[in-house]
């Protein structure tokens, strides 16, 4: 497996927020796993370091960050100055092929919503404002953007409840709407208020629940992957998903 796919498969496995904070991620487990040497996975994780989706202790190793609810509200400013200047853009900006673009992922985000399939609403729920990053052009703000998007998402699947759910997809329909119309004006306003309102729904929430293992998330992110891509699990893959004998 190559680095990239790595990278693919640990981002979403981090942006999903399914591992508690302070989780180490060994490179010689890692390497296992991945079949692949060493140093390609601490190349992977520096990169995820340096994208702060991890945290990288001197001689220590990666390991998972924790949400913290008083830095998020630093981020969300950041977001609010950063996004607000991409949807002024865009509203004087955005192509007839952008904006089909948009309806039909908002459409499917308030698909996902009634289904009550969540993992899909939240994953199409970040990519939304990924969309929106990219369709600026500018590779400076688009990688802004990822970092601060990136560090939110882990504070939204931590802290928010499914009620805020419903809330958000019409908020981002509201933004769509204001980008349609070219409302320069209105698309900032709903960006903001959106993005304001996200942060008001976060709450601690407290869990002492074990959740699944490092290696069995791992198996089910790499089996995705593969089948996301055609190919079959490998044998080694198949191994980390099997139960452990009683």
């Amino acid at each position: 497996m190559n680095e990239a796919a790595i990278h693919t498969i640990l981002s979403r496995l981090l942006l999903g927020g399914s591992l508690p904070g302070g989780t180490k991620l060994g490179e010689h487990r890692l390497a296992e796993i991945f079949g692949v040497s060493r140093e390609r996975v601490r190349k992977v994780l520096h990169r995820l370091g340096h994208e702060r989706l991890l945290e990288i202790v001197k001689n220590r190793g990666a390991f998972t960050i924790e949400p913290d609810l008083r830095e998020g509200r630093v981020v969300y400013e950041a977001r609010r100055i950063l996004e607000s200047g991409m949807v002024a853009h865009l509203a004087d900006h955005l192509s007839e092929a952008q904006l089909a673009r948009l309806r039909e992922h908002v459409d499917a985000e308030g698909e996902a919503l009634r289904r009550g399939d969540q993992p899909t609403w939240l994953k199409l729920s970040a990519e939304f404002h990924f969309l929106l990053a990219e369709m600026v052009g500018n590779p400076i703000v688009q990688r802004q953007a990822h970092e601060l998007i990136g560090r939110t998402i882990m504070l939204v699947k931590r802290y928010e409840t499914t009620l805020g759910s419903a809330c958000g997809c019409e908020e981002h329909r509201l933004i769509f709407k204001a980008l349609a119309g070219r409302e320069r004006g209105r698309a900032v306003k709903a960006m903001s208020s959106h993005l304001s309102l996200v942060e008001t729904r976060l709450r601690p929430i407290v869990c002492d629940d074990a959740g699944p293992s490092l290696e069995a998330l791992l198996a089910e992110a790499i089996a995705a992957f593969r089948a996301e891509q055609g190919e079959g699990a490998s044998p080694r893959h198949e191994a980390l998903a099997a139960p452990a004998p009683r």
